[in-house]
């Protein structure tokens, strides 16, 4: 107890945000990326390509390359693993007795923040170790342990400071505890990816480069100081075999990029500020436990005018009230999902009608729209026992908790049918691998949107890889495995089908959990 408050309170935020499950299925879904971001060279592609030849795994490229993509990954992932310990607070009435301490502003803030960054290092870290574990297994040359940290620490540091402030912002100010906090940051992430590339143009000397917190163009920059070229590729990108393979020096950093990179980490830390002048303190006039998931985004105010129509689809109720078996359940937990967003109706007429009579070339348009607005339902619809407080209740009901795992799921792939069978429809006769995958990546996608949130029991957790993960798939063009949904055309029967497969096993990984209880 002779520590100082604030790493006392710090070191406990930690605790709690390692219990959570969602830290579990983050750790295993960071290692399932990073294996898969790090091409085998045997399969043809390589995680760095300069000029059609692939770079050697050293040390420094590992890094490197592992850095950008864990930067691409936890700018915006990061944000949403942090945010949700004031919510807990609020609904576990600790809010309360928080607010009532004698502790300071300042020092509740900076604690909060303290504990997201620590978990975010940890989480860095397992990235860092999963990646030396691919080193040992594919790398060409020693570990360079000095070389992944110096890495690592410029590039992913500053990048935590600022998703663990901006969540700390969010959970600090009322206005931004729902879901206008969630969309905000996911339009500042991609802000964030503009201002790189702006970087990238203008040179690393630029003072843009102070607000790029993602380090991509220094690193892109860095790459180009010692390769002398623009033709640069990170990721699984493809290489000739038959050109002599590039060697990166051991240490990369020149001392410009090394300033640059503490000034983002300082210029990470002004979110606080705001922080601490607008922190609530858990008083119930400017905050309300009701309030820790409400909805205060546009489309609320929208659910809110367009609640008349929710009258149309009230039939189904009736009619799942008729259907025996799960059948019916599933009928009523998908009607619940529009009852409750009135604005997914018109969504719903929308995607029905546009994919049975726009032209194909609009297609993929419309594809991109229903999926975004899809993945965004399913978050909360996967959650919302956990949101209403009625987990027991509705495990106290014939078949339990692994009946209502698969009924989320079922109405989760029976909403996305409907948003996006018309397109897959389309499809069908003239592209039918397409259309196939499409289904798998809907059955994927259910899969893990009941799965992450099962165990996080917030949408957080799968909104987050969802946005991301639709962010790589509308950017990457020609590459089978990317194409999830068949957006580009580009899906192989061979791709589809592994979809389908991780799709049935996370609905089997659900079942399994399910049954501990």
């Amino acid at each position: 107890m002779s520590s100082h408050p604030l790493l006392l309170l710090a070191a406990n935020e930690v605790r709690l945000r390692l219990r959570r499950l969602s830290t579990l299925a983050a750790v295993l879904a960071v290692v399932a990326v990073t294996w898969a971001m790090i091409s085998d060279v045997r399969s043809g592609s390589s995680l760095l390509v300069v000029n059609g030849a692939r770079v050697l795994y050293t040390s420094s490229a590992l890094a490197l390359g592992s850095a950008v993509m864990g930067a691409l990954l936890f700018s915006l992932a990061g944000f949403y693993l942090a945010r949700g310990r004031t919510g807990e607070d609020l609904r576990s009435g600790i809010g309360g007795v928080i607010g009532a301490t004698p502790a300071g502003d300042a020092l509740l803030v900076a604690s909060r923040w303290l504990g997201a960054v620590g978990s975010l290092v940890l989480l860095l870290g397992a990235f860092m170790l999963t990646t030396l574990a691919c080193h040992l297994l594919r790398g060409e040359g020693p570990i360079q342990v000095l070389v992944y940290l110096q890495t690592y620490g410029l590039l992913l540091l500053p990048m935590a400071f600022f998703c663990a402030s901006c969540a700390v912002l969010c959970d600090s100010w009322s206005p931004l505890m729902g879901k206008a906090g969630d969309l905000l940051y996911f339009v500042v992430w991609m802000s964030m990816l503009s201002l790189g590339a702006a970087v990238e143009e203008g040179g690393a000397a630029s003072t843009l480069a102070w607000l790029d917190f993602t380090g991509l163009a220094h690193a892109m920059n860095g790459l180009r100081s010692q390769v002398d070229t623009q033709a640069l590729g990170i990721g699984m990108m493809n290489f000739d075999a038959a050109l002599p393979p590039h060697t990166l020096p051991q240490w990369m950093w020149t001392t410009a990029m090394v300033r640059d990179r503490f000034l983002s980490a300082a210029l990470a830390l002004l979110p606080l500020l705001p922080a601490v002048l607008l922190f609530h303190r858990f008083s119930p006039d400017r905050v309300k436990a009701g309030r820790a998931r409400r909805r205060r985004s546009p489309l609320a105010m929208l659910d809110g005018w367009l609640r008349p129509l929710a009258r149309l689809v009230t039939p189904l109720m009736r009619l799942a009230a008729r259907t025996p078996g799960p059948g019916g359940q599933v009928l009523a937990d998908a009607t619940l999902v529009l009852v409750s967003a009135p604005s997914a109706i018109l969504a719903l007429a929308v995607c029905l009608i546009g994919g049975l009579v726009l032209p194909s070339v609009v297609l993929p348009g419309l594809l991109a729209g229903a999926l975004v607005f899809w993945g965004i339902l399913c978050s909360e619809s996967t959650t919302r026992d956990s949101s209403a407080g009625c987990e027991g209740l509705s495990a106290a009901v014939p078949g339990g908790i692994r009946r209502r795992f698969l009924r989320q799921w079922a109405a989760a792939l029976l909403l996305g049918l409907l948003f996006m069978g018309p397109i897959a429809l389309r499809w069908s006769p003239a592209e039918p691998v397409r259309a196939f995958a499409l289904l798998g990546g809907l059955v994927a996608l259910s899969g893990c949107a009941a799965l992450f949130g099962q165990l996080s029991r917030t949408p957080r957790l799968f909104l987050g890889l969802f946005l991301f993960g639709f962010y790589v798939m509308i950017q990457t063009k020609g590459m089978a495995m990317m194409d999830a949904v068949g957006f580009h055309g580009n899906a192989s029967l061979q791709s589809a089908g592994g979809f389908l497969a991780a799709g049935l096993a996370a609905v089997a990984a659900g079942i399994a959990w399910s049954r501990r209880g």
